[in-house]
């Protein structure tokens, strides 16, 4: 027999099957699914085998968010995201040039061409594959990973540095303790006095990051320098920023060199990241997205399940 209620040799009505499709875009996991609709965790994911999830290859927007993501341990995966929709342009099953290449190659030149601004980390291999792929379009650096990359380098100086203390020493166990003091922003710090059990007293955090400066001189210029460089990136001060990195390159500890010679190395999408008002912060949202409904899922084994979970939620 056939009713409005199930289709024709069908036993699940088309009320349930419509309602697996709206769970599924929430962000629980098939099993969960199922068991809420009194089904079979195959007939959820025959439900999800329906999504289509196909690209449009005849355009591409003009700003667009490039990022990786974990789809099994040790295995990253490719995104790309209208940075201004926040739609999503490419999920691939790995981050490889051949991977990327193949891909964004189905589109045509002229569409490609469109292309003006690509957000990134700072993940070299993706700079000569954008200038093959999308010759007019500019690198903008996430400026959270040129933040990123100075706040590394200042926590590893601040070990190294407490590491040339005696392991029971007040100055060791106080450089351990209080290490966000150093990392934060000075302009951030709290003037609220509380009562500090290493100090035995009330104090502020300037007053402690004047006490844990006071122990080492080599840590006070790294701290100074650390936080005219991101007062530089704050007020977007390239000129400034650029100049400060050419003058001290040459007595700074090695780990700041480093980073430094990076910087110089990316210098015209390091200032791009400074003045254009573009980031990945919208990807990295998506992002969170993504781990929410893999966590969820306990994983996935089948990566095209897990792509169609991604279009669905967003």
């Amino acid at each position: 027999s056939e009713t409005p209620i199930v289709k024709k040799n069908h036993q699940i009505s088309t009320d349930i099957q419509r309602k697996i499709t709206q769970l599924l875009i929430e962000k629980d996991s098939m099993k969960s699914i199922a068991e809420r609709l009194h089904i079979s965790t195959s007939t959820v994911l025959r439900r999800l085998k329906l999504v289509k999830t196909k690209p449009n290859w005849k355009s591409l927007p003009k700003i667009m968010s490039w990022d990786e993501y974990s789809f099994k341990k040790g295995k990253m995966s490719f995104i790309a995201q209208d940075f201004e929709s926040s739609e999503i342009i490419a999920i691939l099953d790995g981050r490889t040039h051949a991977t990327i290449r193949d891909h964004f190659q189905q589109y045509t030149l002229k569409v490609r061409k469109k292309v003006e601004i690509i957000t990134m980390d700072m993940f070299t291999p993706y700079f000569t594959l954008v200038k093959q792929l999308f010759p007019k379009a500019k690198i903008v650096l996430d400026r959270f990973h040129i933040v990123q990359h100075l706040s590394r380098a200042m926590n590893r100086v601040r070990i190294q540095i407490m590491n040339q203390f005696d392991k029971q020493s007040k100055e060791y166990r106080r450089l351990k303790r209080y290490w966000k003091i150093i990392q934060t922003d000075s302009r951030k710090l709290s003037t609220k006095r509380t009562y500090q059990p290493m100090f035995q007293m009330h104090l502020t955090n300037q007053e402690i990051l004047d006490e844990l400066l006071g122990y080492s001189e080599e840590l006070n210029q790294h701290y100074q320098l650390y936080q005219m460089l991101l007062f530089h990136i704050k007020n977007k001060n390239t000129d400034h920023f650029f100049a400060l990195i050419e003058e001290e390159i040459g007595s700074v500890n090695p780990i700041f060199q480093t980073v430094f010679h990076t910087f110089l190395k990316n210098k015209d999408k390091v200032c791009n990241a400074l003045e254009l008002p573009y980031s990945n912060a919208r990807l990295e949202a998506t992002n969170n997205l993504i781990k929410v409904i893999k966590r969820n899922a306990f994983g996935f084994r089948n990566f095209d399940n897990f792509k169609k979970r991604i279009f669905l939620a967003l």
